[in-house]
């Protein structure tokens, strides 16, 4: 983004404006946030979010049309973008450009009257289109980027087994290094236990206020995770509804920590689901196909360790002499 904030400071030179500013559509919403700006003052509110049809920018988005105003009106339409509504007085004309695709709009506001120009329109619709292909190119980069980790994540996993052989140290290295991976805060695998029961194997981070709660058996049939050990399917949840689905996780009135993003992960061991691995993130993070498939990889990696822990201690019981 340093290089898009450079780029509205350039514009802001070239057309002599007082501020310019850069909105790029939030991921899986229908949201545009603020994602750079440039301004002769400091009144612009760098939280700012923009709906299509929302004020002038919103106009440019829901409608891909550029967009120049050289005696803006206040009474008729809003920035928007402004924390002041004394600053947002002050701008006397406004024109801005969407992004080519929907991508979103790059705006700039000046506070002298008639200053913008049919020509000045033109040029800012030749930068939008480089701030388009600026924006294209850091979301490939950051994908590279992402890739890599969760490609060196995997690598990791793998060469867990022969580095920690005994099974809780190795948990204890395999939830830190998945949590590390993926950007999330908290890991831990559910594990079955006798009757309708299910516990915690293991966790890299407390749970509960109460240590006591982190050794006692949890009905297996009631909760989000006793859902995925009966259905015996993935449930990923995001910001929206990740912070009702966490109050749930164990069907129990429980001080249960309140995550942003959730993932419950079944593990498939002789065909059947017998534990649930559990991501959680107290900050929000985007639940991208590319984690999505990380965290499904993982889990098999799991599965399949503790498939062969099962088999080698079913083949380590002595035998019945017949």
């Amino acid at each position: 983004m340093n290089c898009l904030h450079s780029l509205l400071g350039i514009i802001c030179s070239v057309f002599d404006a007082y501020s310019t500013v850069l909105f790029l559509p939030g991921p899986g919403s229908e949201e545009y946030h603020l994602a750079a700006r440039f301004s002769l003052g400091d009144d612009i509110d760098e939280g700012t979010v923009i709906t299509p049809g929302q004020g002038l920018v919103g106009w440019i988005i829901r409608n891909r049309r550029p967009l120049r105003i050289a005696n803006f009106d206040q009474k008729r339409s809003r920035l928007g973008y402004y924390r002041d509504w004394d600053e947002e007085k002050k701008i006397k004309a406004f024109m801005g450009c969407p992004l080519k695709g929907g991508e979103g709009a790059l705006c700039l506001d000046s506070k002298r009257t008639y200053s913008l120009s049919d020509k000045d329109l033109k040029i800012l619709d030749m930068f939008s289109s480089l701030a388009a292909e600026m924006q294209r190119s850091d979301q490939e980069n950051a994908q590279s980027v992402t890739e890599h980790r969760y490609y060196h994540g995997l690598r990791l996993l793998t060469g867990l087994r022969a580095r920690f052989p005994r099974w809780a140290e190795y948990l204890r290295h395999y939830l830190d290094l998945l949590c590390h991976t993926a950007e999330l805060s908290h890991a831990f695998l559910a594990v079955r236990g006798d009757k309708d029961t299910y516990v915690l194997e293991g966790y890299n981070q407390p749970l509960f206020q109460d240590p006591a709660q982190h050794a006692a058996a949890f009905p297996a049939k009631s909760g989000l995770i006793g859902w995925v050990l009966a259905n015996n399917k993935a449930v990923f949840s995001g910001e929206a509804e990740a912070r009702t689905a966490s109050s749930a996780l164990f069907g129990i009135p429980a001080a249960n920590p309140s995550f942003a993003v959730l993932a419950c992960l079944p593990l498939f061991i002789s065909r059947k689901t017998r534990a649930v691995l559990v991501l959680g993130g107290e900050e929000p993070v985007p639940l991208t196909d590319d984690l999505k498939a990380f965290l499904e990889m993982a889990t098999d990696h799991l599965a399949i360790h503790l498939e062969t822990l099962h088999l080698r201690s079913r083949l380590d019981k002595p035998q019945k002499k017949v």
